[in-house]
């Protein structure tokens, strides 16, 4: 199953995962190694049923292999994992309360196993700051989110990629909620970060560009963020059709504040050299 998934033949995945799930049943009795074998064939089956999008499916083996495994410490990474997954479904689902829940019942197993998993702790402690950043309860995602930074500065250091993600969500929190200078700070972390792992050519890093800019713009440092919309361009221009979206609104971004600042007749010129770039596209 793994080799097909890894390999990306998901169909024939699905059914050798099929194949697994009815024989561990038949084979299921009250020993602790026929329930372990299917709830790992459920685990994986669900993976793959949500990476084909059939979240309903998927919801169900991940809830049928919880069950199964009825909160056992010798398996709590496990737990962790299918709450993880369950969370996911839900959020696919734009079910946010449900997956809101599962992923706090996800932290909470990753936190009991010994030793705890702390990265996994980050990435779903991200997740949830994400959610209610949504929901509009900005004190309680700015917990989450440094939860997660702190976490990772500890563990796998400033210049990482998810260190960076978390960086930026933060930024984009302080950003809605007024608070700019730790907007600005947050932004040019995550910059930093991600020009030391990507180079200026790639999405992440013009995206972080068009982030500062906006936070600097709030700041008053309306030279600095100029010179930042300008990296963003030139970088989403280079980067082709897969991002014109994202080149738009960064022109967008960019022109309002050309305009803004009496730059009328620059913003025309960088407006007309886009259309050219989408044009070519």
């Amino acid at each position: 199953m793994d080799s097909l998934r890894q390999a990306g033949d998901l169909d024939e995945a699905l059914h050798a995962a099929n194949a697994a799930v009815e024989r561990a049943q038949y084979e299921l009795s009250s020993d602790f190694d026929s329930i372990d074998t299917f709830a790992s064939s459920l685990e994986i089956r669900g993976e793959i049923l949500r990476e084909l999008g059939r979240y309903e499916l998927a919801r169900d083996d991940y809830r049928q292999a919880i069950d199964q495994l009825d909160n056992r410490v010798d398996r709590l990474d496990q737990i962790g994992r299918l709450y993880a997954g369950l969370g996911a479904v839900y959020d696919a689902l734009g079910d946010e309360v449900r997956a809101f829940t599962a992923w706090e019942k996800a932290i909470d197993s990753f936190e009991k196993h010994d030793p705890p998993l702390l990265l996994d702790v980050a990435s779903l402690a991200n997740n949830l700051g994400v959610l209610k950043k949504s929901a509009g309860n900005h004190e309680a995602a700015e917990g989450y989110f440094l939860r997660a930074l702190e976490i990772l500065h500890a563990h796998v250091g400033a210049t990482n990629e998810e260190t960076a993600a978390v960086s930026n969500n933060l930024g984009a929190l302080y950003l809605s909620a007024g608070f700019t200078e730790q907007a600005r700070e947050m932004h040019m972390m995550a910059l930093e970060a991600r020009r030391q792992l990507f180079g200026e050519h790639h999405p992440d890093t013009a995206q972080s560009h068009n982030n500062l800019a906006l936070a600097l713009l709030q700041t008053g440092d309306r030279a600095w963020a100029k010179r930042h919309f300008e990296k963003a361009l030139t970088a989403f221009e280079a980067l082709g059709a897969p991002y014109v979206d994202d080149l738009e609104a960064v022109s967008s971004n960019y022109c309002d504040f050309l305009r803004e600042d009496g730059e009328a007749g620059l913003a025309e010129v960088i407006d007309q050299r886009v259309q050219a770039s989408l044009g070519r596209v």
